[in-house]
């Protein structure tokens, strides 16, 4: 049964036996994978690099957003940025807020998640509090006018869209955009 590797990080290597590829494309932004494997079933790959899987992506997920949504005292406006499987969104819209916003640069990744993902994100693509804008999560936040409860970065490692995700200029903008007792999270996807 053939394998996918990830290239060599550290000194160290993961790999994963895999029954087959569903998705193999680029985007405008990056390599996207979705591979059918044993051990997690579907799982979502950029750049070489494993983001998330069917199996245990709740895992991920629900350290990223329940932690600072059980720490803020009324969680009504949360903010996410990236998230593009729609995982983050899901577990979000489990509370009781007004609006979810999420800010995804790719496009494609959503596409092909709620294609060939679909059990991860559930129905928060369809739920009316939540609103999806493809655009530079970067670029919003700076120009936003608009102020958060909870505001959850879920990223790739900091690699090409990424980058300026991890930068100084991001999280002053991050702190501009939060309101009274605002809670901001970041997880880059890395699973092992």
């Amino acid at each position: 049964m053939p394998a996918f590797a990830e290239p060599f990080r550290h000194g160290w290597q993961q790999a994963v036996q895999v029954r087959g590829t569903l998705h193999d494309g680029v985007s405008a932004f990056q390599h996207l994978q979705v591979l059918d494997t044993v051990p997690f079933g579907r799982l979502l790959v950029l750049d070489d690099a494993t983001q998330t899987s069917e199996v245990d992506e709740y895992i991920y997920h629900e350290m990223l957003v329940h932690v600072p949504m059980m720490a803020h005292p009324d969680p009504r406006r949360v903010l996410v940025i990236g998230g593009g499987d729609g995982g983050a969104l899901r577990r979000v819209l489990e509370y009781p807020v007004a609006k979810a916003t999420m800010v995804e640069i790719d496009g494609e990744v959503v596409r092909v998640s709620r294609e060939l993902l679909p059990t991860i994100a559930g129905d928060a693509f369809t739920d009316p509090r939540g609103e999806l804008l493809i655009d530079d999560g970067v670029k919003y936040l700076r120009e936003t006018s608009e102020h958060f409860d909870v505001i959850l970065v879920d990223s790739t490692d900091p690699v090409g869209p990424a980058v300026d995700l991890f930068g100084e200029a991001f999280y002053r903008d991050a702190r501009r955009a939060l309101g009274d007792h605002g809670i901001s999270s970041r997880r880059a996807a890395r699973r092992w």
